[in-house]
């Protein structure tokens, strides 16, 4: 087992644990943490284990990209932009479509691509602290390749309201929203998640890997013309005037001006 500088990995009866380990950064996704995520559930295919689980330290399960990456995106070239894009695409692509159960255990906000990691899990558990949303539109940002994903969960009507209003939900309307599973009370997030995995581990794991495959291939030729679609459309919105003024803003504490208002959008 590899040693991940962001990452905790544990396995316990049969249940493989991925923690994301950047509490002070409250799990951000930094491009080293990615490439961690991936190679552990790399592992997670190899290894013995039954059952995945993907949980968090610290007060947030993920807050999306790391915002200090962020700033610096706009002064990428074209294909810095574009291995950023396709990082994130292999990230979510392999939760997806990956063999073994997992589940999320969400024990506070999941937001932006921190939402993705939490609903592409087969199982999202999530305490009343958590909070889910898309709020790339607010930073001029788009979640092309998290839209690829979502449009299969929820249907096109629901992916339009929450990329478009980027707002957050709390755990209760997610819960009904089928954004999350379960909702599980403060306190009994942990014993909840492993109940459910050591469920899991009583069925037969060719039959569930079989579950897992036929609904993920029978997707996944029209996936990749749209993941490829979505990748590009998110390099090209990283050179954008507006992504630039929604970092700024965020980092100055204000409201941002959008260039794109002054100019006729197509």
């Amino acid at each position: 087992m590899q040693n991940y500088k962001h990452l905790l990995v544990t396995v316990f009866q049969g249940v493989q644990t991925i923690t994301l380990n950047r509490p002070e950064k409250r799990n951000a996704l930094c491009p080293l943490l990615m490439d961690e995520l991936v190679a552990a559930l790399d592992e997670a295919v190899e290894c013995d284990c039954g059952v995945v689980v993907l949980a968090a330290n610290g007060s947030a399960f993920c807050s999306g990209l790391d915002m200090d990456n962020m700033a610096t995106m706009h002064a990428q070239t074209v294909l810095e932009a574009r291995q950023d894009s396709e990082r994130m695409a292999r990230l979510l692509r392999r939760l997806y479509a990956f063999p073994k159960p997992i589940i999320a255990a969400v024990n506070g906000p999941a937001i932006a691509s921190g939402m993705a990691l939490a609903t592409l899990c087969d199982f999202t558990y999530a305490s009343p602290e958590a909070r889910f949303g898309y709020t790339e539109v607010r930073l001029g940002y788009i979640p092309a390749i998290v839209a690829t994903f979502l449009m299969r969960q929820m249907g096109e009507k629901r992916t339009r309201e929450l990329l478009l209003s980027g707002r957050i939900l709390k755990a209760d309307e997610a819960m009904r929203l089928g954004v999350v599973t379960r909702l599980v009370p403060s306190g009994e997030l942990k014993a909840e998640v492993t109940a459910l995995a050591r469920l899991l581990l009583l069925n037969s794991a060719q039959a569930m890997h079989r579950v897992k495959d036929l609904m993920t291939q029978r997707a996944a030729e029209s996936l990749d013309a749209e993941i490829e679609a979505a990748i590009e459309a998110n390099a090209e919105q990283l050179s954008s005037e507006d992504f630039r003024e929604g970092v700024r803003a965020f980092f100055e504490r204000r409201k941002p001006e959008w260039p794109s208002r002054h100019a006729q959008v197509r």
